[in-house]
């Protein structure tokens, strides 16, 4: 926990005195010299509040009060920072609320407070309902933290491993202490630096005689700072501005968070993975690591015999069932004296891809005998939450067992799962008896069930075994590669986009191995890429297949090597496209993308 608390903090101070934070500095710098020439004054319940002219000893003892107002400003805006990241997405999921609805929150409150200190007798309208306390003393630089608090809201740092940690587990509404104490920690690194800045822009103010001589037009030019930020914010108008100041941080923040120690520690909070050829890929899919009893943990994994492993998780918190009659639910309780295999996989994971066939020739061969499959939907991306999503490619991919659609990661918290896809193999008694994480072996998963399946049913006459190819990749090949900031360090050649703001920028002449670069204009969301004018992507791969999950509308020109071998049209919902078909090769693969298609994810074979 002290490791989390160290890393956290500074990994938030690295990141305040990075280019992320220009968008908010200027707001920060004069949050105590933005403020109402007014003194305060008592004011009665029912009393009108009045304002009184200034006076060179009352502002002078007044400013001892208004040095709170860069403190307020600076805790308010860690607050509500640490809040929104951790808890919005799950309480606008909660209300059905949209998941940008906390950050036009943060403009409005800046567009307010800045009409306000340009209007004055706006700004004494926002403050009426205060005047209604009895005996409340009004001071009008008490908004700070208020500020603060939209400004948090606004406030978008550059995304490393431990940010990037933050907002997979918010977006997943799997927050335990650890993540709590990496948050906040991360908060507090972030406004140390701030404060510093905030209390430094209040005593120059006020040291020079600049507040005392001049309150009237501080306060009005504070106000139309507060609107011009809010426009540059509102319309994503500031990524040029951070994109020309170099990022004279990236080294430092490497030190910091790239370093094994970290790394182990931000693994230990998020650990859904997404699996290899029959092994554990890279963390960074965005999930969680669970809690409860794991059903699996007495057994080996990719055993070669039937095991006792322990009674299995019940399936829970499902939102939604496909191909059961009239789509109800299923339980396992009620499945008592068949063998099932509980299947976690999500529709556009290539790996996930691979096993179907298998899968769907093992329910074909052996339902008839007593033999269940459920596939446990547990979606990657956002657009796999969509029911209609998920039935549309479940027929495509001729999924027609059941499907237990897992959005809220309940069953797969129940079986502490860390892997797409996986597979829970369980006897007639509800004891897991085998366990399979990632793609191949499927001979040994098919004998196995034919045995449980025989166990049960002494007298059925099975039929042969099935023979499926075994797609499983041997050869090395370039890692999975996420495109979206969430997943952050990103796999690129050159400086990573920035976050939900269009750039553009040329492409490199050489392009490392297992890395992709962009040219032209890309706008980097959490999850993906969007094309923009002139959108090119290079990727140096390693592989025999190279796989893209591509959504939106539009086409996407293929080139390897300089050579045209495509034209794809997208439209509709996002999915997983080949892209390169062939025999094994390193190579250079150029996509051409129209406006508006959305890149997800690389993956190969």
């Amino acid at each position: 926990m002290i490791t989390l608390v160290v890393i956290g903090f500074l990994a938030g101070v690295i990141t305040s005195i990075s280019p992320c934070v220009l968008p908010v500095l200027p707001v920060v710098l004069t949050a105590g010299a933005s403020r109402r020439e007014q003194v305060p004054v008592p004011v009665t319940a029912g009393a009108p509040a009045r304002a009184a002219e200034p006076d060179p000893d009352e502002a002078e003892a007044a400013a001892r009060t208004w040095s709170w107002r860069p403190v307020g400003v600076v805790v308010g805006l860690v607050i509500s920072f640490c809040l929104a990241t951790l808890f919005g997405s799950l309480v606008l999921s909660a209300l059905h609320l949209p998941q940008d609805l906390l950050r036009y929150l943060g403009i409005a409150v800046l567009v307010l407070i800045g009409v306000g200190l340009i209007w004055p007798a706006f700004g004494e309208l926002l403050e009426r309902p205060f005047t209604k306390l009895p005996a409340r003393r009004v001071n009008p630089n008490s908004n700070g933290i208020v500020l603060g608090m939209g400004l948090g809201l606004l406030y978008v740092p550059c995304a490393g491993p431990v940010l990037a940690t933050i907002v997979v587990i918010g977006a997943n509404h799997t927050i335990g202490l650890g993540a709590f104490v990496l948050t906040v920690a991360f908060g507090i690194g972030a406004g140390v630096p701030l404060l510093v800045l905030a209390l430094a822009g209040e005593q120059v103010t006020q040291r020079t005689g600049v507040l005392k001589r001049y309150a009237r037009q501080l306060r009005v030019t504070g106000g139309v700072l507060m609107l011009v930020v809010a426009v540059l914010i509102g319309f994503n108008l500031t990524d040029g501005l951070q994109r020309n100041v170099p990022g004279y941080t990236t080294a430092l923040q490497n030190l910091v968070e790239g370093n094994a120690s970290a790394t182990k520690e931000l693994h230990s909070l998020s650990t859904v993975n997404k699996s290899g050829p029959g092994n554990q890929a890279s963390a960074n899919s965005g999930g969680a690591t669970g809690s409860g009893d794991s059903g699996n943990a007495a057994c080996t994994e990719d055993g070669q015999t039937l095991e006792n492993c322990g009674t299995a998780p019940e399936i829970t918190g499902i939102t939604g069932w496909l191909n059961t009659p009239g789509d109800k639910p299923l339980n396992l309780a009620g499945l008592r004296g068949k063998t099932v295999l509980i299947d976690f996989w999500t529709y556009s994971c290539i790996n996930c891809q691979r096993t179907l066939p298998h899968l769907e020739a093992w329910y074909s061969s052996y339902h008839q005998d007593g033999f269940e499959i459920i596939g446990v939907h547990t979606p990657e991306f956002a657009f796999e939450h969509v029911t209609s999503n998920i039935s549309a490619q479940a027929k495509s991919l001729g999924v027609d067992y059941p499907v237990a659609i897992d959005n809220n990661y309940a069953t797969w918290n129940a079986y502490s799962n860390q892997y797409w896809p996986a597979e829970y193999l369980i006897g007639p008694n509800g004891e897991v008896r085998h366990v399979t994480f990632g793609e191949g072996d499927y001979g040994t998963t098919e004998e196995l069930i034919r045995q449980l399946v025989s166990e049960s049913n002494p007298s059925v006459s099975l039929p042969k075994a099935t023979d499926v190819p075994d797609r499983t990749p041997t050869e090395m090949s370039t890692p999975e590669t996420y495109l979206g900031y969430q997943y952050a360090p990103l796999h690129i050649t050159g400086q990573p986009p920035v976050q939900n703001a269009a750039q553009t920028s040329k492409l490199p002449n050489a392009i490392k191995q297992d890395t992709f670069a962009l040219g032209g204009t890309w706008t980097s969301d959490s999850e993906d890429l969007v094309a923009g004018p002139n959108a090119q992507l290079a990727l140096r791969f390693q592989a025999k297949i190279v796989y893209l999950v591509i959504g939106g509308t539009g086409t996407v020109g293929v080139r390897v090597n300089g050579q045209l071998t495509k034209t794809l049209t997208i439209a509709g919902v996002p999915k997983l496209y080949t892209l390169v078909s062939g025999p094994g090769q390193k190579a250079l693969l150029n996509l051409s993308m129209s406006p508006g298609v959305q890149a997800y994810d690389f993956t190969f074979g």
